[in-house]
């Protein structure tokens, strides 16, 4: 009988892995060492090893035969993002219209921050170099009525010149093809023609909305993992697939929609590998899409797992009674920092991975080189520094005994004593010894103790994520002493008690299994896909407007459609992006649904002039001098699904027994109660200094603060003296 959903996420350390049961809603959680090498490899011993915990195998054959009873897997993945961040790409080519051929090489004209003005900046490589772009005749104005006819034989000519040279990924972008995509389309059908091996990225599937340059390199990001992401979720599909077709006992599933080789549909959503187990991925814009759609717009995946991460964390949070968070995601490599308001996380469409922007919408997350196995290093001045360089999985930390040779954030803490003498509740044993002789190495350089060598990476380390929270805060105008913090991943609580204190937080809630957050939150995402046109006008038609709108709404109800959702449970959710006349930058806001009326007009004028005073401080709401221009209109069309249930725990004990105690540096050497996770019943309260250790994380609570724990198994973390302030 199907009836465990399962959810992965893959890091660049470890591999986290959560399954629920639908029937009773038990959930069962664990962890394995991510393969950076074979993705795939990992992930399937984390699929096998949650069916061993939730007890449907003893062994690895007897896990692969119980995937009978696997209903739905959701992949988070960083193959995407690592290929972006690591400047992976190569032999990409690029079509352009004919008299545009510069138009990466120009660009904007913004310098990155940090630069006082634009002498000390190098322009980087473009994404594709100016000697593998080729242009085609043919011009479309911005309403989309031709100029210019396409040029069939300069097109031949293109797709011949990249197959001569063996490029295969290649991206379209012609001017105004957001307005009519047929240049585009025909560019397509010559490319496959002539070029049958290429895999081609065209703006107006990508991204069909203004502005050329931003278009032209999204649509490139695209092509670029397209290749990338199709052979990875091929072989998670092929492998699950086999998997699957030996618990049927050779013979796909029969009921639950179309089984067809690696993408078939079934209802509530999800791609079905050959034995009928649908499979998923996690967007960026905190959704998820069956693998054989989202192999066709893959660039939508770049931050899925963290995504997925900030989706979960607003989950928890909103069922403890904080609807309004920061969610703050440690992991080995990086922490992913986002805001959730009213049990939202802020979405934007000005994001970027590496140094690539990408415009579709994605949840807004601030990314910081600050996780656990993030590298401490002198710089050629003498100043100690730590990441965005990072040991990774492999060698990993000193500690590891991997063969690592420098000193990590976790080295700092093993040393300290503040995470225990192994990881995974004993899987993974730790060098303490390698750790120490790392650490007392590097303080020798600096001239410090080993001790204060070790506090200042972490110091150091807790600086890093904290200005990673006030980009995403004080920045955008929020108030960071308003918000709750929630702190996950398997590095995420382990500085909580410093950011406290350095931003002013009111409190920090620690899930239960934090380091399986990201996982979870994949079990709580609907099936999204998004839809955008350009429409820029002074004075909105409305009848023109509902012609778009209902355009883009039937595109929405065709994707689902695919997805296995009966018409009835479709969902559409619009929106409108605006401006006052003369800005270069527009404001998104939610529109109504239902039919185009000037009340309609006047609710989304409403909502404009709200949110831009909101952002910016100002706005022009009565003042009819300033115009508003409407420059984008948007649906979301979504299938949701049911979620996991959250339930409650009952009181017990408010003064538990520590399980023992060890030496711990904090501001000095001394011994710390020891606690275990699993003993902390809601009501519980642990005094610092102590620690509270559980299989995925470890929670280390400083002298003068406490750890509470709620009726859902949340630890609550504040400074002694202030348990009655709450944020919002």
């Amino acid at each position: 009988m199907h009836s465990v959903r399962i959810g992965v996420d893959t890091g660049g350390t470890f591999t986290d892995v959560v399954a629920v049961n639908e029937q009773t809603g038990e959930i069962t959680t664990t962890k394995t060492p991510s393969t950076p090498a074979a993705p795939a490899d990992g992930f399937m011993e984390g699929v096998r090893k949650v069916l061993r915990k939730a007890g449907l195998g003893a062994g690895p054959e007897a896990a692969e035969a119980d995937l009978e009873a696997v209903s739905a897997i959701v992949h988070g993945t960083t193959v995407a993002t690592n290929q972006l961040l690591e400047d992976r790409i190569a032999d990409l080519g690029f079509v352009t219209t004919e008299g545009f051929e510069f138009v990466l090489e120009i660009a904007r004209q913004s310098v990155p921050d940090g630069y006082g003005n634009s002498y000390f900046w190098v322009k980087p490589p473009r994404i594709v170099p100016v000697h593998r772009v080729r242009t085609v005749g043919g011009r479309l104005d911005h309403t989309g009525a031709e100029v210019r006819p396409f040029d069939e034989a300069q097109a031949v000519a293109a797709a011949r010149w990249f197959r001569q040279r063996g490029i295969t990924a290649i991206g379209v972008c012609f001017l105004h093809s957001y307005a009519d995509p047929g240049h585009e389309l025909r560019m397509r059908e010559v490319l496959a023609r002539e070029h049958p091996d290429a895999v081609v990225s065209i703006s107006s599937d990508v991204l069909r909305e203004y502005r050329e340059y931003e278009r032209s390199v999204t649509t490139l990001v695209d092509a670029a993992v397209k290749p990338v992401m199709r052979r990875y979720i091929a072989d998670l599909s092929g492998r699950l697939g086999e998997a699957g077709r030996a618990a049927a006992g050779g013979a796909a599933r029969d009921g639950g929609g179309a089984v067809a080789g690696a993408g078939g549909a079934v209802p509530g959503g999800g791609a079905v590998p050959a034995a009928g187990v649908p499979f998923s991925v996690m967007k960026s814009n905190g959704g998820v899409l069956s693998a054989a759609e989202v192999v066709h717009q893959p660039i939508t995946t770049v931050l899925s797992g963290p995504a997925a991460g900030a989706l979960g964390a607003a989950l928890i949070a909103s069922t403890a009674g904080h609807p309004s968070v920061i969610t703050l995601d440690g992991g080995g490599t990086s922490t992913d920092v986002a805001v959730v308001v009213d049990g939202e996380p802020s979405l934007t469409t000005e994001g970027s991975v590496g140094r690539y922007p990408c415009k579709i919408p994605m949840i807004d997350i601030v990314t910081v080189g600050a996780g656990g196995g993030s590298v401490a290093w002198i710089s050629p001045e003498g100043t100690p520094k730590v990441g965005p360089r990072s040991a990774g999985a492999d060698p990993g930390p000193l500690c590891y005994g991997r063969g690592g040779t420098e000193v990590t954030v976790t080295d700092a803490h093993v040393f300290l004593g503040r995470i225990p003498p192994h990881l995974l509740g004993g899987e993974i044993p730790l060098d303490v010894d390698a750790a120490r002789r790392g650490i007392e190495a590097l303080a020798g350089e600096i001239g410090l103790t080993p001790e204060r060598a070790a506090a200042g990476i972490l110091e150091i380390s807790a600086f890093n994520q904290s200005n990673a929270i006030r980009r995403i805060t004080v920045k955008r105008g929020l108030d960071v002493r308003d918000f709750p913090m929630v702190a996950f991943g398997g590095s995420g609580p382990l500085l909580v008690c410093r950011l406290i204190d350095i931003l002013g937080l009111p409190s920090v809630i620690v899930p239960p299994d934090p380091g399986n957050v990201s996982a979870f939150g994949l079990l709580t995402v609907d099936v999204k896909n998004d839809y955008v046109r350009t429409f820029v006008t002074g004075d909105l038609s409305l009848d023109a407007a509902a012609a778009v709108f209902g355009e883009l709404e039937g595109q929405a109800a065709e994707a689902l459609g695919r997805e296995g959702f009966a018409a009835e449970r479709h969902v559409y959710a619009r929106s409108a992006d605006l401006r006052y006349h003369g800005q270069a930058y527009e404001v998104r806001v939610p529109a109504p649904a239902g039919p185009l009326d000037e009340a309609w007009r006047a609710e989304v004028l409403g909502r404009f002039h709200e949110a831009h005073r909101r952002l910016y401080g100002y706005g022009y709401r009565d003042d009819p001098r300033h115009r508003v221009e409407w420059v984008n209109l948007r649906v979301s069309g979504i299938g949701p699904i049911d979620r996991p249930v959250i339930g409650r725990r009952p009181y017990g004990t408010a003064r538990p027994r520590p399980a023992g105690t060890r030496e711990v540096f904090y501001d000095e050497w001394g011994p710390a109660p020891i606690h275990r996770r699993a003993d902390l019943a809601p009501g519980a309260t642990v005094p610092g200094p102590a620690v509270v250790e559980e299989y995925g994380s470890t929670l280390p609570v400083h002298p003068g603060f406490t750890a509470t724990a709620d009726e859902f198994g949340n630890l609550e973390v504040r400074r002694t003296g202030h348990e009655g302030r709450s944020g919002r």
